[in-house]
């Protein structure tokens, strides 16, 4: 009969046929799949959404759609404002379409606060107009300008050309130039290096017909 050693596993024992680099590698193995389990059970706070108002099948489709905690606070922003829960839904999916999270709650409550209407603000958002310039747009809007000045600045932008800037328009807006004739400027393309040899020529007593006669459309 042998005799076995004190300390030593008998060779018949499981741990005596792993080699130690296959317990390591098991120990990490779980340690990933225990973290993973973590991140797939962890709860998302949805309070805020329920606090603004939002319905449970509007929540249930955000989450469906992967959301982050950080947006629950966006689009909590932007319902607080009162965008229906459809539009918040649109939100999201449009930015993580586009693979990049939604950040622009507070950029685009602002928009709808200041009373541009929801279906333009999604039409920037569209256009991906909202972030950097929002802010711009919301002062055209707040300078008294209508809606389809904002959108065509928006859709000029989007397409990388210069525009007549929020501060241009405010000016010529509070000299009086009607918002049909600054529909109109918008609308041929004019570029910011007009803008002040419009402001000059209103302040010489340029009518709008006159304005109109020597800033032609610059579109192709």
């Amino acid at each position: 009969m042998g005799i076995f050693q004190l300390g030593q596993p008998w060779r018949g024992h499981p741990c005596a046929r792993r080699p130690r680099g296959a317990v390591q590698l098991a120990g990490v193995l779980l340690a990933l799949f225990s973290l993973a389990a973590c991140d797939a059970f962890r709860l998302l706070d949805t309070d805020a959404l329920d606090h603004a108002g939002m319905s449970y099948d509007a929540i249930k489709e955000l989450k469906s759609l992967h959301m982050s905690q950080a947006e629950v606070n966006e689009i909590a922003t932007v319902r607080r404002a009162g965008l229906s829960d459809s539009e918040c839904v649109t939100l999201l999916r449009t930015s993580h379409l586009r693979d990049q999270p939604f950040t622009d709650g507070e950029a685009i409550a602002g928009l709808y606060q200041s009373g541009v209407a929801e279906s333009t603000v999604m039409a920037l958002v569209n256009l991906d107009q909202v972030g950097t310039g929002g802010g711009e747009l919301q002062a055209i809007h707040l300078a008294g300008l209508p809606d389809e000045v904002i959108l065509a600045i928006a859709r000029d932008r989007a397409n990388g050309k210069s525009t007549l800037s929020g501060a241009a328009l405010g000016t010529m807006k509070n000299l009086r130039i009607e918002n049909s004739t600054l529909v109109q400027l918008v609308q041929r393309g004019t570029p910011e290096s007009d803008g002040p040899r419009i402001i000059s020529d209103r302040r010489r007593g340029a009518k709008d017909a006159e304005i109109l006669r020597h800033f032609p459309s610059v579109l192709n």
